[in-house]
């Protein structure tokens, strides 16, 4: 079971994972977006991890919804929106829960992605980060009742986001490349795996960097 603290590690871990990466995620984004993603992202998690330090939120399902409300508040572009909307989303479904297990987490993050499916009018196989996390929650609820359960959310996800290499774009910027977005990973997709690393890393399940780059 995490609790609270586990939930704010998580979103440190989080944090550092997308300052670690946010030049590759930049250079990912550089091929088929606006070579923004990183530095975008890192700003936000940088927002995020900082509230989250004055001591705000007491349960996991508010820690997600405070770090969702930053996201959306500091991300420029699409992907402050999509992340804030999976978690403010994964966050309501926990509710007032002060420990969650695995089969918890993985009904909210299911409730969580599908809201950015519906905002974003993507579906798996689209290129996008959705890729990386309806394989992560499905991993998470198949090995909600054994060890080891967000490690292999984690590990689905990295799979997924590598996967997303030889597909076409049909969402987003990148759509409008056409086949030129073949042969690239997508950057949602990478940073959703790195969020999925973090969560295993929080919950003491993975090496740092799990997911990094497919």
């Amino acid at each position: 079971m995490l609790d609270t603290d586990a939930f704010r590690r998580w979103m440190a871990a989080a944090a550092a994972a997308v300052e670690r990466e946010a030049g590759h995620l930049t250079e990912l984004d550089a091929s088929i977006g606006d070579a923004d993603h990183g530095a975008n992202l890192r700003r936000g998690f940088t927002a995020v991890a900082a509230e989250l330090a004055k001591g705000a939120a007491d349960s996991p399902g508010a820690v997600l919804t405070l770090a969702g409300r930053q996201l959306i508040s500091t991300v420029g572009g699409a992907s402050g929106p999509l992340y804030g909307t999976l978690l403010r989303r994964t966050g309501k479904a926990l509710g007032d829960a002060g420990e969650v297990g695995p089969g918890q987490l993985a009904e909210a993050l299911g409730a969580g992605v599908a809201a950015v499916g519906q905002l974003g009018g993507a579906k798996p196989g689209d290129k996008t980060m959705l890729d990386a996390l309806e394989p992560a929650v499905a991993a998470l609820a198949r090995a909600a009742d054994g060890p080891g359960a967000y490690a292999a959310a984690a590990e689905a996800a990295a799979r997924g986001a590598a996967e997303t290499v030889p597909m076409r774009a049909r969402k987003g910027r990148a759509s409008y490349l056409g086949e030129r977005s073949e042969g690239h990973q997508d950057p949602g997709a990478t940073s959703a795996a790195l969020l999925l690393a973090a969560l295993a890393e929080a919950a003491g399940e993975a090496d740092q960097g799990e997911g990094r780059r497919g």
